[in-house]
């Protein structure tokens, strides 16, 4: 098992991680699942005492107030006090929803993230942030708050389909992209079904974490982590406007791609990118730019009416505060 230290706790990695469960000091114990983590995760935790498990459907049309509202009336239904801990198992939407209505359920109860999607267990579980979609906005009403502690066992990748595998991918190539070089020629020169999903994670893990410690509420060098994500975001809320959610991972990737158009590289580098993504990764459809501008303008990025965009300089070196008018793009 790997340990990797944050800001104020530890991410374990590896089939032992589940072991590591203490609820020994706190009163009462939620596991916020959704169909899939229940169906497939919840017997591979340890048995705890009294816990209760509440579920939500799963999906970013869900990641919202009202799911909040469901939570939030069953820890009053349980009586659940400040000395209550609620267990996150599931992708990158338990992770948020549940991360933020612990963090804000009687000003703060205790969480711990145990993420089962290979999104969630490199991005979406690190570095304290928590958060819902509000008015189809990508997480616009949250709070930075971190776990407890971070459970990650790869075994669970193993619940995942080929199309989610993929998806949780695009944050490891963001990852590789913004800052490692070496990471970049090591995914693009192995075949994806030999990965070491353990030692993968790990690294990607480490890149977030060592950007986070120097920026934990992202006033600078953690931008650096929002390439792919502006255009990224409108294209998932996009998708959810048009009644056809995509994987938030797709989303990215296209994002990536547009947002690669604009960076600061060669042609050939571009085209090293854009070849690599397009041709391992199916993909939707990419909408046109001008549909996506409206999105865009509320992004929580921007700056004086200018869209926002953290950019590559080089592959595995990148950029922040790249700021456009709509008509430049």
């Amino acid at each position: 098992m790997k340990e990797i230290i944050s800001s104020n706790h530890s991410i374990l990695i590896g089939k032992e991680s589940l072991l590591h469960i203490d609820t020994s000091k706190y009163s009462n114990v939620a596991i916020l699942v959704d169909e899939n983590s229940k169906k497939f995760c919840l017997d591979k935790l340890p048995k705890i005492k009294n816990a209760i498990t509440i579920e939500l459907n799963s999906g970013e049309n869900y990641k919202n107030l009202s799911s909040c509202n469901f939570i939030w009336q069953q820890l009053v239904k349980h009586e659940f006090d400040r000395k209550s801990l609620m267990l996150n198992l599931g992708g990158g939407f338990i992770g948020d929803i549940g991360g933020f209505c612990a963090s804000t359920y009687k000003r703060g109860i205790d969480f711990i993230h145990i993420p089962t999607t290979l999104l969630s267990m490199v991005d979406a579980s690190i570095g304290g942030k928590t958060g819902v979609n509000f008015n189809n906005i990508k997480n616009l009403v949250g709070v930075f708050n971190n776990p407890k502690s971070i459970l990650i066992n790869p075994e669970f990748l193993k619940t995942l389909n080929d199309q989610e595998l993929k998806s949780g991918f695009a944050e490891v190539v963001k990852h590789a992209l913004i800052y490692d070089l070496s990471l970049w020629n090591q995914i693009t020169s192995t075949k994806f079904e030999d990965f070491n999903w353990e030692g993968i994670i790990a690294q990607s893990i480490q890149i977030k974490n060592k950007i986070i410690l120097q920026d934990p509420l992202e006033k600078g060098e953690r931008k650096k982590l929002n390439f792919g994500h502006t255009y990224g975001h409108a294209i998932e809320s996009y998708y959810i406007d048009q009644g056809i959610p995509i994987l938030h991972g797709e989303a990215i990737f296209i994002g990536m791609i547009l947002e690669t158009d604009i960076s600061f590289l060669s042609e050939k580098k571009k085209d090293e990118i854009k070849n690599f993504i397009i041709k391992n990764f199916k993909l939707p459809q990419i909408p046109k730019k001008s549909e996506l501008i409206k999105y865009m303008r509320n992004d929580k990025k921007n700056s004086s009416k200018k869209i926002n965009f953290s950019l590559l300089t080089n592959i595995g070196e990148s950029k922040i505060d790249n700021l456009f008018l709509e008509h430049e793009l």
